[in-house]
Parts: structure tokens; sequence; C-alpha cells
């Protein structure tokens, strides 16, 4: 059984991965080039603001993210009238394709939009949403209606696993609702967090294809990510800039990666 699976893996994963690291050595000719393509891709101000807009994305969407589901799984964990419309309605974007939600979005925030209309009816200036910065704040928005409901299904089976004797004995102790959640909940969760926060950062990179329905090839300034840079080069056939570029990506997300498991095994060990 095992035997298939690792042909496959090293066939269509393995080997495409080596050759991809090989294209960033090498020209269009597949001449050798040193680090001319790292140099190059460093050199390119569309590779720097692609990179900025990348990591700005992720310091503000991913807190965010996580801060909106942890909360509203807190919440529902505690039961109240209308909890399962209200988590029905969060689960949603797992069933609705996030395409048809960011071209209701790019139809909406128009030029002679549904917004603008009623801008314009209120005396306001037409606002260019989709060709300024409020194209990020959209973007935000969008991928936090995307993940929140799938990480509130993650942060509520990890709430369902803490044992409830732990949480009667912190009251038994005399601890309120903050000092339980502080001392009890949190650290029992953090697992799951940790597990939440590395989807939530993958998520960030799949975030091409809204940003791609909001903006088109070459969107506006503040949401040209990494992915826009990396299919920009592949229309190009620059296939050197776009492997280098793909490598870089995977090389950060694996650091992140790391530096994430390293703290919350400390934190794990430090607990114990």
């Amino acid at each position: 059984m095992a035997s298939p699976f690792l042909l496959g893996f090293f066939i269509f994963y393995i080997i495409p991965f080596i050759i991809s690291i090989s294209y960033t050595f090498t020209t269009g000719r597949f001449a050798y080039a040193g680090f001319k393509n790292y140099l190059d891709v460093f050199a390119s101000s569309a590779f720097r603001l692609a990179a900025w807009n990348t990591i700005r994305f992720i310091l503000i969407g991913v807190p965010l993210a996580m801060v909106s589901s942890l909360f509203i799984s807190l919440l529902l964990y505690r039961r109240f009238y209308g909890s399962q419309i209200f988590r029905t309605i969060l689960l949603s974007p797992m069933i609705v394709p996030v395409a048809s939600i960011a071209m209701f979005i790019q139809v909406f925030f128009a030029d002679g939009g549904i917004v603008n209309s009623f801008l314009t009816t209120v005396g306001i200036p037409v606002q260019q949403w989709l060709g300024s910065d409020w194209a990020f704040v959209l973007l935000i928005i969008l991928f936090i209606w995307k993940n929140i409901g799938y990480n509130m299904v993650l942060i509520l089976a990890g709430l369902k696993a803490i044992p409830g004797e732990l949480i009667e004995l912190a009251a038994l102790e005399g601890a309120n609702r903050r000092q339980t959640l502080l001392y009890v909940t949190l650290p029992m969760l953090r697992p799951t967090l940790f597990f939440v926060t590395v989807i939530s950062i993958v998520n960030v990179f799949k975030s091409f294809r809204e940003a791609f329905i909001l903006g088109g090839e070459i969107p506006h300034k503040s949401i040209y990510m990494l992915q826009h840079f990396i299919n920009n080069n592949f229309a190009g056939l620059n296939y050197s800039r776009l492997s280098v570029a793909a490598f870089l990506i995977f090389i950060v997300l694996a650091l992140l990666v790391l530096c994430l498991y390293r703290v919350n095994s400390k934190l794990q060990y430090e607990m114990k």
C-alpha cells in the first residue's frame, strides 16, 4: 500500500520540486546562471511590492481571522438562543464558492455599483473602491469571511476536547471567567490554535483567486501579491523568475511554520 503512494509522491511532487529548483539557477536556454535569477528577482520592484503586500496581508489578516474565530467560537460554545442558526450562517463560506462572492463584491463596489450609487444620492463623492487602498481592506474582509467558518469548527472541536473537570476545578478554586479563559482554556487550546494559525498562513497564499477576480492580472498596487508576480511571469514564460519566487515562498512558509512550532513546543514544555 505504501509503495504506490511513495512512487506517486516522488513522481508528482519530489521530481517537479527538484526541477523547479534547477530552473532557479538557469537561463531560458538552460545555461547555468548562478544566483543571477535570485539577484534579478530581489532587484525587481514588482517582486518587492508583492512580497511586502503578502507580508502585510499575513500580519493583518491572520491575526484578525484568528481573534474573530476564537471570539465567535467561545460565544457559540456557551450555546444561546439562535446559536445553531448563527453557526450555520458562519459555515456558509465552506459551501458557497468564494469566487462568486468575490464577483459579487466586484459588482457591488464597482464605480457604478450599488455602494457608489447610494453615496451619490446622499451627496458623497464616488469612491474608487477597487482602484485604491480600499481594495486591500475588501480583500482582508473576504479572507476573514472565507476562513472564519473552518477555523470555528477546529476551535470548537478543541474546546470540546478540554476536560470538564479542569473547568470545574478552576471554579472551585475561585477562578472567574477571565481567569479560567486565560489560565485553563487558552493553554489547553494552544495545539489547536497553532494548527489554525498555520492553516490560516497557508490560506493567505490561496487568496490569489479572489485578488485576481477583484483586480485582474494587474490589480491596484495594494493587492498585488506574490501569486500575481508568479502568474505574470508564467504568462510571460519566464520560468526562471517564476521558480525563484515559488522557491522563496516555500522557504518563507517553512521558516514560519518552524518558528511557530518552536514557540508552541517551548510553551508546551513550560506548561509541563
